[in-house]
């Protein structure tokens, strides 16, 4: 079933700059091969349930067996039938805005 997540996951207690842990979660990100988009915020990874789910698993985990808190915030869009659904959405508003 495909699944579209909004992902944040970001360290705790680790002081104001944050961008080297950050950096490893989008590197598990990118490894995994799924479709994803990395915005300031948030990160969107589109695939099956089970893939997607495996991905914030095993980018949750690479800050938390350091011994980092770690915290995860998530949106998922379940939409039985539909694939490519992060560029489909956006195109769709663009076309209704006349880009």
């Amino acid at each position: 079933m495909n699944t579209l997540v909004a992902v944040a996951i970001a360290p705790v207690g680790v002081g104001e700059e944050l961008s080297k842990e950050v950096a490893k979660v989008i590197q598990v990100i990118r490894e995994s091969g799924l479709p994803y988009h990395t915005s300031s915020m948030f990160t969107e990874i589109e695939g099956s349930w089970d893939e997607v789910m495996e991905v914030v698993k095993q980018a949750t985990f690479v800050l938390a067996e350091q011994g980092i808190r770690t915290e995860v915030v998530l949106k998922a869009d379940i939409r039985p039938g539909y694939q490519d659904m992060m560029v489909s959405k956006v195109e769709k508003i663009d076309k209704l805005l006349g880009k």
